[in-house]
């Protein structure tokens, strides 16, 4: 089965999803004129084709000591890029890893509560896999915006 792009209506529903992920169904349908039978539909249809995951998102800015640590990856070689990315995208700790362009070739991100934690986590998971040549990381400490809806998956 061919999957669907996001039309408007289904980039509309995950607008009102993106503010609230407990809103209701039908209240999206009031807001966008549609029936809720159709907004449940493509919920649905987004979920089982992988085009969209709703999930609970911690608020880093309620935890303790929030520490986010960007962790740049340079490779040795630029074809070991797609299995260094896949092996810290395996490494439970890590929330986020992307292939960039630029001065590294791999950013990933974790939480941390301190230095310590960091240099352990560094050494311990990270450091040691095939093909990472170096690595550099910057640390989050103040945090003026975090919007949540930069998650949300977006056509082009």
């Amino acid at each position: 089965m061919a999957k669907k792009l996001l039309d408007e209506q289904d980039r509309n529903i995950l607008d009102g999803l993106a503010k609230d992920a407990r809103i209701s169904n039908r209240k999206i349908a009031a807001d966008l004129g549609i029936t809720e039978g159709t907004v449940r539909s493509r919920i649905k249809r987004m979920e089982n084709e992988g085009q969209v995951r709703i999930t609970a998102m911690t608020n880093i800015a309620r935890l303790r000591n929030p520490t986010l640590a960007y962790i740049w990856v340079e490779v040795e070689r630029s074809a070991q890029c797609d299995d260094v990315a896949k092996q810290l995208a395996e490494v439970p700790e890590i929330g986020f890893v992307g292939k960039m362009l630029g001065r590294f070739d791999i950013l990933a991100i974790t939480l941390v509560q301190d230095n310590a934690e960091l240099a352990r986590f560094l050494h311990s998971k990270i450091t040691g896999l095939s093909g990472v040549r170096r690595t550099e990381c910057s640390l989050g400490v103040n945090f003026v915006k975090h919007d949540y809806r930069m998650s949300r998956i977006v056509d082009a």
